[in-house]
């Protein structure tokens, strides 16, 4: 009901009067004393995010203490208003003094640099999850809400926005078994509780290195990888490393079954089954997709077999393309493998050489260090609302990367998939800094997930035109058909008819085409089957909703500031407040048809194709 999806930048300069962000090293974030009024966000000067209670560990007890407090005040207050768009209000100032805590606990618990403070963040995100499971099965502060939305003649006053986000709360409330008994609806609760703790626990496990004795790997690629000891420590597939032999070792490495993680997803997957079965889905897939532009799995298999049969022609050209290439570059070893793709795809891609004021704030974590996990996210830490007194709260985020360290001899470089990672996040950025929503609970990136990954999969086309990255300084994934595959089959009917390991092997062999490696498990790294979990097609989706964007309204000029200001107004602007395929037909004037998805997609392929062909000669 309350804390909304958290999601995986603008600066431009106006000749009269300065639209900015305010760009801070994530760095001086987690420094408790940071100097200067540049990072006074809260109007304090110390604390992480300039939250004083967070100076220490312990202050993530006292800042989730002051915020259960807070919301028990506020029940009491939705619980004796009088039905009317102050019931919103309440709902969505309750939202906001959880999410607030949670966000950037959130963020903290696997970004921070002291174990102390993950640790802290962590049960923080546990006690707040917990508590807005069971706000989700409060009859009192549902009966609350029910009152307005049951009286139509009080609905019909309602402003557009204010009445979705109403329904919004509602449905989160009716997919947490709101209707149900009392026992069913503790039964309800536990078992998010419960998938809450399994999917922390399998999300941390996504990250762990595998360990193997140094004797094992050939000489001349141990020092591509860490040394403890006499061990040699795999903390990831090293993708674009261009020795194939490391590439190889990697992946077989870091993919080799773990027992306990398993245990972990198989416990997912069985208890998101039982509580969508409990609240009256017949699979978890259909309760996570209600409110999005998809609205149903059957419509997601429909896209996503479309997609592969279109596909399947340009994946063997694909396919044979790399494999041309492995030949010229190791002609001992021409046979494509799994941990191929994402190097040579790199390889054949087509490289070419005012008026509002602070609109928020973006902390930056771009570099690699210690402990820090290999993934790139984007963090809300605080969404945008309108506050009663008439100010706007600006939303504050953390863009989180992976990018090598600078040395002395050059600048940091980055290459083609860090260049799209960097303009992807930023694309989400843009999506918090630039809506202008009135509740907190709809602000930004909260919105239906096969929407929220639009503005970012757009800044991707941005990033590949050579008007744009001329100003400062593709080859399609083919992996993304199999994957969005998996994530529905996992989160379709159960018992799962085989095991894991067993599905994601047949699915491979039919949506990928690369055979299946004994003795990995990819699927135990998968961490988007947590925040992701049966929407992972979203990233196609809105892939091929960007693109149409991107052919409509940028194609012809990426710097139209007219298309840009209709972008802003039509999509950006709404957050998750207003039905996502409603902003797509503002944009596009017109509703596109699971055919034209498609159709995008592949229009793109054969762009790329083009471009290859052209660059090559």
């Amino acid at each position: 009901m309350l804390c909304a999806q958290r999601l995986g930048s603008l600066a431009a300069g106006l000749a009269a009067r300065r639209v900015s962000t305010s760009w801070s090293p994530v760095g001086a974030a987690f420094n408790v004393k940071p100097q200067g009024r540049r990072l006074d966000l809260f109007r304090e000067r110390r604390g992480l995010f300039g939250v004083p209670e967070l100076s220490a560990p312990e202050g993530f007890y006292i800042a989730q203490e002051e915020a259960l407090r807070k919301t028990e005040l506020l029940v009491e207050r939705a619980c004796s208003t009088p039905p009317g768009p102050q019931t919103v209000l309440i709902f969505d100032e309750l939202s906001d003094a959880l999410c607030r805590v949670a966000d950037l606990a959130d963020f903290v618990k696997i970004a921070h640099p002291e174990p102390a403070f993950r640790e802290a963040a962590e049960e923080t995100c546990r006690s707040i999850g917990t508590m807005v499971e069971k706000l989700n099965t409060n009859v009192e502060l549902y009966q609350s809400l029910q009152k307005l939305l049951s009286d139509k003649k009080l609905v019909d006053s309602l402003d557009v926005e204010t009445r979705r986000v109403a329904e919004l709360f509602m449905f989160d409330f009716e997919i947490s078994g709101i209707h149900l008994d009392e026992e069913k609806r503790k039964r309800a609760v536990d078992l998010n509780v419960k998938i809450l703790d399994l999917s922390s626990k399998f999300l941390m496990g996504t990250n762990f290195p595998n360990k193997i004795e140094k004797h094992l790997l050939p000489d001349h690629i141990r020092h591509n990888f860490v040394r403890d000891g006499d061990l040699v420590v795999v903390d990831g597939l090293h993708a674009e490393a261009p020795n194939d032999l490391v590439r190889e070792a990697a992946y077989r490495i870091f993919l080799y079954p773990n027992a306990s993680q398993l245990k972990y997803l198989e416990e997912l997957l069985s208890n998101r089954d039982l509580l969508a079965k409990l609240v009256g889905y017949s699979t978890f897939s259909h309760r996570a997709l209600q409110g999005t532009i998809a609205q149903k799995p059957e419509t997601v298999m429909q896209f996503l077999e479309k997609l592969s049969d279109k596909l399947c022609e340009r994946t063997i050209k694909d396919f044979e393309m790399m494999r041309q290439m492995k030949m010229k570059l190791n002609p001992q070893n021409s046979e494509l493998m799994p941990w191929d793709p994402p190097y040579y795809s790199g390889v054949i891609r087509a490289v070419v050489h005012e008026s509002e004021g602070l609109l928020g704030y973006i902390y930056c974590d771009f570099f690699q260090r210690a402990d820090k996990p290999h993934q790139d996210c984007h963090f809300t830490i605080r969404g945008g609302r309108l506050k009663e007194d008439g100010d706007y709260q600006l939303p504050v985020v953390v863009l989180m990367l992976n990018l090598p360290h600078s040395s002395r001899n050059s600048p940091t470089l980055l290459t083609p998939g860090m260049m799209e990672n960097l303009f992807h996040e930023m694309g989400h950025a843009m999506h918090s800094m630039l809506g202008r929503t009135r509740y907190q609970h709809v602000t930004g990136t909260r919105c239906p997930t096969d929407f929220a990954e639009v503005p970012s999969i757009l800044m991707e086309y941005f990033s590949n035109d050579y008007r744009v990255v001329n100003q400062f300084a593709r080859h399609y994934q083919t992996g993304q058909v199999f994957y969005a595959t998996l994530d529905q089959i996992y989160h379709g009917e159960h018992p799962l008819r085989k095991p894991t390991t067993d599905i994601l092997k047949e699915t491979q062999e039919k949506f990928y085409g690369l055979p299946y490696v004994p003795n990995t498990a990819w699927q135990l790294r998968f961490s988007h089957l947590v925040g992701y979990g049966a929407k992972y097609y979203s990233y196609l989706m809105s892939r091929a909703v960007a693109s149409m964007v991107w052919k409509e309204c940028f194609l012809q000029d990426p710097f139209n500031r007219a298309a840009g200001e209709r972008y802003r107004r039509e999509m950006l602007a709404h957050g998750g407040g207003k039905e996502p395929m409603l902003m797509v037909q503002g944009m596009l004037q017109k509703c596109p048809s699971i055919d034209d998805f498609v159709n995008a997609l592949v229009s793109d392929l054969d762009l790329d194709f083009e471009t290859f062909l052209m660059d090559s000669k």
